[in-house]
């Protein structure tokens, strides 16, 4: 499945081999993610992603919101979005994204590289995204402050495979080097994390070239 978004000037590849300009409103695409979201005055709720476009998305809220109110949402797999509240229904609501064209670009590559995934070979996925950085010197970061150094086995664009003898809770939220991540999985080297936000190749090769 391809993302359609609006757009009056030529894409860069590989984007616009995946992206096609469109005049229609943004496609909505069912998608289910967990997050959170902040409000005006500063709150953070739990939520869940019902379906996005590069315009707008629809999430469960256990908390009523106000039309017009500015919220930030952090996505699992998406990053951070800020949006406009568009309309409520029972049991959540909607808004309308506020980004720039390359942030647009990037959602779009991000929310099709998601709906594609379950097509890939999870061996050949693993095989040809996996990388062993030439720099595997990196850092962990946790919730308290606390930093400790470790070694970056291998890295993709969704998550990485780090050798340390700490071994913190599965879902804990970590920061590699400056990748915001979650634990995974545990193996007999250390552990590995996920990326909260789908990597690019060249911020992989900046962070860890």
């Amino acid at each position: 499945m391809v993302l359609e978004i609006e757009t009056t000037s030529r894409l860069p590849d590989p984007i616009a081999a995946r992206i096609e300009p469109d005049r229609r409103r943004h496609r909505r695409v069912a998608l289910t993610l967990l997050g959170r979201f902040m409000r005006a005055n500063k709150q953070e709720y739990p939520c869940k992603l019902i379906d996005i476009s590069v315009g707008g998305a629809a999430l469960m809220s256990p908390v009523p919101v106000e039309d017009g109110e500015t919220i930030v949402v952090y996505l699992d797999q998406l990053g951070g979005l800020e949006g406009v509240v568009s309309r409520q229904f029972p049991g959540g609501f909607a808004i309308q994204l506020s980004a720039t064209q390359h942030r647009r670009e990037k959602l779009a590559a991000q929310i099709t590289w998601l709906l594609n995934r379950h097509e890939l070979d999870p061996t050949e996925a693993r095989r040809h995204e996996r990388v062993v950085p030439r720099n595997p010197t990196s850092s962990l970061t946790f919730a308290d402050g606390t930093t400790q150094p470790c070694h970056v086995i291998d890295v993709s664009i969704s998550g990485a495979s780090i050798s340390t003898d700490l071994r913190p809770e599965l879902g804990t939220d970590v920061w590699l080097g400056k990748l915001r991540s979650r634990v995974v999985r545990w193996h007999d080297q250390g552990f590995a994390v996920s990326f909260m936000d789908i990597q690019q190749p060249t911020a992989l090769r900046r962070y860890f070239g």
